[in-house]
Formats: structure tokens, sequence, C-alpha cells
């Protein structure tokens, strides 16, 4: 079983949504795996909600996320504070800004979120009946339900939910059920695919 604390995996699940925007509508799993082999590089800018029942307004926070195939992605957060999750030939770099600017974490955790990410990889293949971590359902109205099958992930995050854009290569939204009265929705903007970026995206700051 992996074994990470709440902070790193709700890091490693920004992660996995960024994954889907790839996904488009479709109205097979064979349809969404022909979709993905497509998808060279994916550009968003997103914002994300963090609803608690104290509070009377969501955090929000806004970032961009960059993926290119086959194990590259760059998750981030730009306010209220930066932070940098990095993925790139299956290493994981993470930087928090601090008092000095942005600091490398070098804890246990990345460890962890690594071999995670490892897994995320299958989803950016279009691979999500077979994956170990979630059991997937793919919805007639256009959206995929995940739900974990360990109990270590099942007691942090109760489910997923995607809603699919008619537009192939985009989700116009994610939404991470963590607890009855507490979840995270992510809107996706300005998506682009197979756009041009650069590998010093995701080799540092």
């Amino acid at each position: 079983m992996i074994r990470v604390n709440k902070r790193n995996i709700l890091s490693v699940f920004a992660i996995i949504l960024a994954g889907f925007l790839f996904v488009g509508w479709a109205g097979s799993w064979e349809q969404l795996r022909e979709q993905a082999g497509q998808v060279e590089t994916i550009s968003a800018g997103f914002v994300q909600e963090k609803h608690l029942k104290i509070l009377t307004k969501p955090l929000v926070s806004k970032g961009m996320f960059y993926y290119q195939s086959p194990r590259s992605l760059r998750w981030e957060y730009k306010s209220p504070v930066r932070s940098i999750l990095l993925m790139h030939k299956g290493k994981i770099r993470r930087y928090i800004e601090g008092s000095t600017g942005l600091t490398e974490d070098s804890g246990a955790g990345l460890q962890a979120m690594q071999s995670v990410l490892q897994e995320i990889t299958r989803w950016l293949k279009g691979d999500f009946a077979n994956n170990p971590m979630f059991s997937a359902s793919l919805k007639r109205e256009g959206k995929i339900v995940l739900t974990p099958r360990e109990k270590a992930f099942a007691s942090i995050i109760k489910k997923i939910e995607l809603i699919l854009s008619d537009r192939p290569g985009v989700i116009e939204s994610v939404t991470i059920y963590e607890g009855k009265d507490s979840f995270t929705k992510i809107e996706f903007q300005n998506v682009r695919v197979n756009g041009p970026l650069k590998d010093s995206l995701f080799q540092g700051t």
C-alpha cells in the first residue's frame, strides 16, 4: 500500500485530473484510448475552488498545466501561493515558494508521489478501465466517475467526477469529493492541444 500524507496525495490528484484534459467526449473506453493516442502536448490555465462547510466563500487558486507525451508534466499554482510540481522522464520534483523564493521539497513523500504518478502515465494514454487504483465508469451524459479501490485513498478521496466537453481534447470541469461537505472543483481555460512546448518547462522553475 502506498503511504502519503493528505497534502501530498491531493497534489497527486491534481496531476491525475490534468491528465484527463485530452479526453474529450467519447462513447466508449476504446474511443478514449484512440483520442489519447493522438495527443502529444497539452497546455491550459485552471481555476481551482476549494469548498468547505465552514467557509462562506471557496478558497480560489489559479495556475497553469502542461503535458508532453509520454511522461512529462508541469502543474503550477501561480496564486495565492506559488508552487510547482514537475514530472520528467518518470522523476518527480516539487518546489514551494517561501520567504527566499522557490525552494525544492526533498521530503520523503516525493517517493510515494512518484509511484502514483507512474500509474497516471497509463491514464494519459487513455487506459482508464484497467487501472488498479480506481474503478472507472463512463456515463451517457459525458461524465467519467472514478472511485478509489484502496482504502488508503478512499479515506481521503471519495470519488472524482469529470465533465467532458463536446470538443475533442478538452474537459469542462473536474470535481474531487473529499467528504460530505468538502469538495474541490477545477475548471480549465484556454486549452491548447498539440501546440509547441519547450523541454525546459518540465526541467526546472
